[in-house]
């Protein structure tokens, strides 16, 4: 999938808030999805970190692109887990996102996903399933 067609399938799939997000497309190909996602501090809760809820919906993004670049093109899905370890905070700057399919199956998909900080440090890390739901 290139830029465009990323950026399509986001704005097409996602839901508004985390469109709101500005994710964007570094690389994708048929293995893996890498996305931006541009540093806001309204992203912080009160504590001054980026909160959980946004890495959490960063990672499920980039896996559903990784997902649908595997597939070639958009397939109806859904998330059926997605274990997360927030392993570092990040209070600025920038974050990249990795996802990657590790076994596509029939109707499930398995897949992986790093986030990295600023300072190229994995800040998160998490494992996910997916039904295919067609």
């Amino acid at each position: 999938m290139d830029e465009n067609e990323v950026r399509a399938l986001l704005d097409r799939v996602l839901a508004p808030w985390v469109r709101a997000l500005s994710m964007t497309p570094v690389k994708v190909d048929d293995e893996s999805a890498t996305l931006t996602l541009p540093f806001s501090g309204e992203l912080r809760h009160s504590g001054g970190v980026i909160c959980g809820q946004v890495f959490m919906a960063a990672a499920d993004t980039a896996m559903v692109v990784a997902i649908s670049a595997a597939l070639g093109g958009f397939k109806p899905m859904t998330t059926v887990s997605l274990n997360i370890s927030f392993m570092r905070a990040v209070r600025k700057g920038d974050v990249v996102i990795t996802a990657r399919v590790l076994r596509m199956g029939r109707n499930l998909v398995f897949g992986e996903v790093e986030l990295f900080d600023e300072a190229g440090k994995m800040a998160v890390h998490a494992t996910t399933t997916y039904a295919l739901l067609d």
